[in-house]
């Protein structure tokens, strides 16, 4: 990222454009949003949809499913552009497809969750938690998303403990499972140990579990191998300068932003609607948005010194976090 992208992320801004260049979006169809169109290929004994991948190299990106019982295939560019020029010379293609599909029953599924205990009898009982999610898409085996992430988290649990750190509060740290699905390992954990929502038709009531008050903070890790220039306040404006004072250590090699924005969807966001502090990264995109959910999201993609030294940001974070006299501080907009 750029000074200018960064300046512009601490004070809120768009992100600035390249000379010459304007920001467009683009809305297309998509049969798959048309129910109707659907039941009408279905009727006229269409066998699979084919679809073209965007990306290019060779890369297959992830997309949903009909819904309809039409098998849904996803092609690269190169070979799905073949199939075109060749109908469009009126020269018959034919495709055979051969798909096995197992449905389970037991859709149990496991966060997986490790501690280094706190130390000071008056604070042990409080958490400091780090996390990332161990889920993927099978196109490749998710290494930017988030096997980046869960590497790092390990890799600062794994640093405080090689320095026999004793840390005043507990560092807990969680891989959690079905991210891609929505977030279901973190809600879950959130609504079991901390704290659920009910709807009521006179309104939303909120049970506050026995860990609530006992919690500290979250920081989560769910942005590829990008090298972390900074941190999302999530709109927590007391936290700016506590994060500006952590950043001390780093900011000559390129942490130095503080912003009130937010990183967006997923496991933070278990966390923060219920009124707990939550936090993720700002981080170089690197190829973060062309290999995420693609058949590139591979270890092969993943910069090793980047995280080596996010590893190291977030053993200190955590650190940091464990040993402050106060929690830190909450939202009072979102803690209500």
């Amino acid at each position: 990222m750029t000074a200018a992208e960064l300046d512009a992320d601490a004070a809120g801004q768009p992100l600035p454009c390249a000379p010459g260049e304007a920001e467009v979006t683009e809305v297309r169809y998509n049969v798959l949003d048309d129910a109707a169109a659907l039941r009408w290929l279905a009727k006229e004994g269409v066998a699979a949809l084919l679809f073209t991948s965007w990306g290019d190299g060779g890369m297959i990106t992830m997309r949903g499913s009909a819904g309809t019982g039409l098998a849904s295939v996803n092609l690269s560019a190169e070979p799905y552009g073949r199939i075109v020029r060749v109908l469009e010379k009126h020269i018959p293609v034919t495709l055979e497809l051969e798909m096995q599909n197992t449905f389970y029953d037991d859709q149990h599924v496991f966060n997986v969750i490790a501690e280094i205990p706190g130390a000071d009898p008056k604070l042990k009982e409080e958490v400091v938690m780090l996390g990332a999610h161990l889920d993927s898409w099978t196109f490749g085996t998710g290494a930017t998303d988030d096997g980046a992430g869960v590497a790092m988290t390990m890799e600062a649990m794994r640093i405080l403990k090689a320095l026999n750190l004793q840390p005043r509060r507990t560092i807990r740290i969680a891989l959690w499972t079905g991210e891609e699905q929505g977030a279901l390992g973190s809600n879950a954990y959130v609504q079991r140990h901390l704290r659920d929502w009910v709807r009521h038709h006179d309104g939303e009531l909120s049970t506050t579990k026995a860990e609530y008050d006992s919690f500290s903070v979250y920081f989560n890790l769910d942005g590829g191998t990008g090298k972390i220039r900074g941190v999302h306040q999530a709109g927590n404006v007391a936290v700016g300068p506590i994060f500006d004072a952590w950043m001390g250590p780093f900011k000559d090699l390129g942490m130095k932003t503080v912003t009130l924005s937010d990183i967006g969807g997923g496991d933070n966001h278990a966390f923060s609607p219920v009124g707990l502090p939550s936090f993720g990264f700002i981080q170089d995109p690197i190829e973060y948005t062309r290999t995420a959910h693609t058949s590139a999201d591979v270890f092969e993609r993943l910069q090793p010194e980047d995280l080596q030294f996010n590893a190291a940001v977030v053993a200190s974070f955590a650190w940091q976090a464990a040993q402050r006299n106060e929690k830190l501080p909450r939202s009072p907009r979102l803690s209500q």
